[in-house]
């Protein structure tokens, strides 16, 4: 779990209730989640916008809010299925894109969380957002009952709208583009504003002697076109066969950023790819050496390109949220999608250039002009709220414990998984393969490690 014991750029805070200057601070609580890096990311900048603007920030993990340690399975289960089992992440994010909300199990799974997250709105609290779907459900259910008595907001951290995101009793949702916003609004979403996205303020266009030093410092080629191949903290996705690919096209040269997956980046490294890295700490220096990014996800990193001047394209995406997103960007004119092989290299070379990538580049940079972004969003509907007073709040945060190995046999995995995959990817995995339990089983066997 993230406290303000820290700033989201790891300074000291001031004790809770208090600026820096002793006054009384205005508080909001953010609720993100430890699944890949974005929902973490954009809560990470969220955050230090509003501690700049003067509010004391609680940032919580939503996973540490799920009952008997089973956030930690919701995170593997996901991580799993998307490296092992992709087809059956695409069939379960289908089946739940058509139920719309959660089934009975998760919603009950969900209840379980609402003692812990309600222990997380301390006194002064203003307004507590959401940058992850399960979260935003557990909190607009909180604000229906009247259990929770300041806004509840929800910050829409993908480009494409589940229905996940979109959950009833939350006050405002807040959207990076119109088209996202539409989606949300066809979901039955409450208030939805356009706010442009947030990113860290390192991320700008480089100028000539920005790229190169950086490509000095990154060992990198001086004069040839750079394709910056990303695909999340986990690195997932076909990311060997794209780099290939992209050597392959002769369009440019693939830069692999593997995030924490080391096995992937040794591999790369061992087929000839000569720029591989594994999680890099400074991604707008990265960035700002590249001529382009291939992405295969449409997250925080996507978004991060475009505030840096570079064109995207969304190439051999992750099921799921992955391709949607890709959608998304392309209806949105962001990123070019590139559907088959043969369009790889004609499509990299107009966004290196020709005038697609002019086009992206402009559109991209303008994204950051369409609102004040959601701090100020949420900063303004904090500013309405009376202060939670100190009887309504819990007495204590909540504290993190040592986490200890979990250890399910198949039988309990499958239970666990059929409810805590939900959270991230939709409802119950029962569901999406009630035709065909040969094929649950074999699943849940995967997810438990066994491979057979």
């Amino acid at each position: 779990m993230l406290h303000s014991g820290n700033s989201a750029d790891g300074r000291a805070c001031p004790p809770p209730g208090a600026t820096r200057s002793g006054a009384a601070a205005q508080r909001v609580v953010i609720i993100s989640a430890s699944v890949g890096a974005g929902h973490d990311g954009a809560a990470a900048e969220l955050a230090r916008r509003l501690e700049s603007d003067g509010f004391q920030v609680d940032r919580h993990d939503f996973l540490d809010l799920l009952p008997a340690r089973l956030g930690r399975l919701l995170s593997a289960a996901y991580h799993r299925l998307l490296t092992s089992a992709p087809a059956s992440y695409q069939r379960i994010y289908a089946t739940t894109e058509r139920a719309g909300r959660p089934g009975l199990v998760v919603r009950a799974l969900f209840r379980c969380a609402e003692r812990r997250t309600l222990r997380t709105i301390t006194p002064g609290t203003r307004a507590v957002v959401s940058t992850y779907p399960g979260a935003g459900q557990v909190l607009g259910a909180l604000r229906l009952r009247g259990r929770l008595g300041v806004p509840a907001i929800t910050y829409l951290t993908d480009f494409s709208v589940h229905p996940l995101w979109v959950a009833p009793g939350i006050d405002i949702h807040l959207a990076a583009h119109p088209v996202p916003a539409a989606q949300a609004h066809a979901q039955g979403a409450k208030a939805v504003t356009v706010t442009g996205p947030t990113v860290a303020a390192r991320f700008t266009p480089a100028t000539g002697p920005q790229r190169r030093a950086a490509r000095a410092r990154f060992g990198l080629p001086e004069r040839s076109a750079l394709a910056l191949l990303v695909a999340g903290s986990w690195g997932v996705g076909p990311v060997e066969q794209v780099a290939a690919e992209i050597r392959g096209s002769g369009a440019a040269v693939p830069v692999v950023v593997c995030g924490h997956n080391q096995a992937l980046a040794q591999r790369l490294r061992e087929a000839g790819v000569e720029h591989v890295y594994g999680w890099v700490e400074d991604m707008p220096a990265l960035m700002s050496a590249a001529d382009v990014l291939v992405q295969n996800a449409g997250g925080l990193t996507s978004l991060e390109a475009f505030a840096a001047g570079l064109p995207v394209a969304s190439y051999r995406c992750i099921p799921g949220h992955g391709r949607t997103n890709a959608a998304a960007l392309q209806e949105a004119g962001l990123a070019a999608w590139i559907r088959e092989p043969a369009d790889l290299r004609p499509v990299l070379t107009d966004l290196l250039h020709g005038p697609l990538g002019g086009q992206q580049r402009a559109r991209g940079l303008e994204l950051f002009r369409q609102g004040d972004g959601p701090a100020r969003a949420v900063a303004v509907a904090a500013g309405r709220t009376a202060v939670l007073p100190r009887a309504a709040a819990v007495r204590r945060p909540v504290r993190t414990t040592a986490r200890r190995p979990l250890r399910l046999g198949i039988p309990a995995m499958a239970a666990a998984v059929a409810a805590t995959v939900a959270f991230g990817i939709g409802a119950p995995l029962a569901e999406a393969y009630s035709d065909s339990p040969a094929h649950f089983a074999a699943l849940t066997r995967l997810l438990d490690g066994d491979r057979r």
